[in-house]
């Protein structure tokens, strides 16, 4: 398929008007430049893009067809979506789903499609009244989403979050039967544990997952998709081996075409727009910078979507 050369924004298939971005964990860290984030220089940031097709030599996509896109290595290997124009390969874009605004595609992102993704792995092992399932960083934006989707799908979800207090009407209202500390989880813990959980969806990673892993249940199983506490993992093999715990790895960069497709598929039909909506701020790309340090500080509540026309 021929290439579109648009110069600084590199090589595609897809010219993408670029009318949405949100704002991430990862685009935080690379606003801050961390190298385990940032693969070239210089980087249009945006890990993140929903617009309109403006050019395309796809067999797949014409000009004026409504277009996401979540990862793929944009904002991180190339140029991503905090512009008004994106060059990108087509075989990656997923078509904006009926029902849901190009904004509120934005304000799912990368964060709502990676707890999609940690839902569909879940729900593989753990079904509703199987147990409590615990979501950790609760409050941020896959944890927000996670809680959302999860509740709405009839699991019953422990939401634990470093600002439980401030945010237990928030965590609540998104579905949470109930609120814990992250104090709870984030110490060093013994590897097996009493049973509290059928299953779980973790963005925290290092002693948070460690001790979840080791008060999971038999036979249940934990997604784990990010890293905000380490990316160490100090645990045994005892839950895998003494109780069949699955530990279950989602990476949203590079997850193919067809799960995509099925990831937003379910979001349209199992995410509470109205929820969504509530859970999400709005900013203009001049203020990105300001707001990346925030995200990473774990500051930022719910999702922040960028209008990148302003």
């Amino acid at each position: 398929m021929q290439q579109v050369d648009r110069g600084f924004l590199g090589e595609g298939d897809v010219v993408v008007d670029v009318a949405w971005s949100s704002l991430n964990y990862k685009d935080g860290m690379a606003l801050a430049g961390d190298p385990g984030i940032v693969r070239t220089a210089p980087l249009v940031p945006g890990i993140d893009l929903v617009g309109t097709v403006a050019g395309s030599s796809s067999a797949d996509w014409s000009p004026g067809d409504q277009v996401l896109l979540n990862g793929s290595g944009i904002g991180e290997s190339r140029h991503g979506g905090f512009a008004e124009q994106a060059v990108v390969d087509g075989g990656s874009l997923v078509a904006v789903p009926p029902g849901i605004s190009p904004r509120q595609a934005a304000a799912v992102g990368t964060a709502g499609f990676t707890a999609m993704l940690s839902v569909l792995r879940l729900e593989r092992d753990v079904r509703p009244g199987d147990g409590e399932v615990v979501v950790t960083g609760a409050a941020g934006g896959v944890g927000s989403v996670a809680i959302a989707l999860l509740s709405g799908l009839g699991y019953s979800v422990t939401a634990s979050s470093g600002r439980a207090a401030e945010q237990r009407d928030y965590l609540t209202g998104l579905g949470a039967s109930t609120v814990v500390d992250r104090d709870e989880l984030a110490g060093p813990g013994r590897p097996v544990q009493s049973a509290r959980w059928a299953g779980g969806v973790d963005s925290v990673g290092s002693h948070t997952l460690a001790n979840v892993l080791a008060q999971t249940a038999w036979g249940g199983t934990v997604a784990a998709c990010g890293l905000a506490q380490g990316s160490d993992l100090p645990t045994t093999v005892l839950p895998f081996i003494l109780r069949n715990v699955t530990l279950a790895g989602v990476n949203s960069v590079d997850a193919p075409v067809e799960l995509r497709r099925e990831a937003w598929r379910r979001l349209a039909s199992d995410l509470d727009l109205d929820l969504l909506d509530g859970l999400t701020t709005e900013i203009a790309l001049a203020d990105v910078v300001e707001h990346g340090p925030r995200i990473v500080e774990g500051a930022v509540r719910g999702r922040v979507v960028v209008d990148v026309r302003r």
